[in-house]
């Protein structure tokens, strides 16, 4: 059986927070930048267990997101990674069924940007693709972000989509999505 824990940035001590970026920078083989490590802090994370080696890394963290002329409250993933030794063993989805769980019992919807390899993955989940043109709220205004459009999936909470309507995500740095 998969150990997943969860727990608050703030819980995380030193030594498994070193564990975890380590692990993510194996993961996205060395592509995982600083933006994309600080987009995975502030929220929770789900921690997957290979008896006392860490095997599995996900986040969720609270951002805004606008469409149908309203301000969602949205549980974000961020950071998805298994060990490569440990891949297509059910890491990554004990993983998503804590964050899953999380985002239901906390926020209107989910979002994540998927990397096209994992499509299916989670699509298989119930995440939706989104069907719209996406937008960032930039401290210059809305921009468009037409290259983000194919990744961005959603997963319906509590709030009616129209998945061919705008989706505006809020601003960060680094990647947006």
């Amino acid at each position: 059986m998969i150990k997943v824990q969860t727990v608050h940035t703030s819980e995380l001590d030193t030594k498994t927070r070193t564990a975890v970026r380590a692990l993510l920078d194996e993961a996205f083989e060395g592509d995982l930048s600083d933006d994309d490590w600080e987009h995975a802090l502030g929220g929770m994370h789900a921690l997957a267990w290979d008896g006392a080696e860490l095997a599995g890394h996900a986040s969720v963290v609270q951002r805004r997101l606008l469409h149908g002329g309203r301000a969602l409250r949205v549980g974000y993933v961020e950071a998805v990674g298994v060990r490569e030794d440990l891949r297509r063993r059910g890491y990554g989805a004990a993983l998503m069924d804590a964050l899953e769980r999380v985002i239901r019992d906390a926020y209107d919807l989910g979002a994540l940007s998927a990397a096209d390899e994992a499509v299916d993955f989670y699509e298989v989940r119930g995440w939706q693709r989104w069907q719209g043109p996406t937008f960032a709220l930039t401290p210059t205004g809305l921009v468009r972000t037409e290259e983000d459009d194919d990744g961005v999936h959603v997963l319906p909470v509590t709030v009616p989509l129209e998945l061919s309507g705008e989706l505006v995500c809020d601003w960060r740095d680094g990647d947006v999505w």
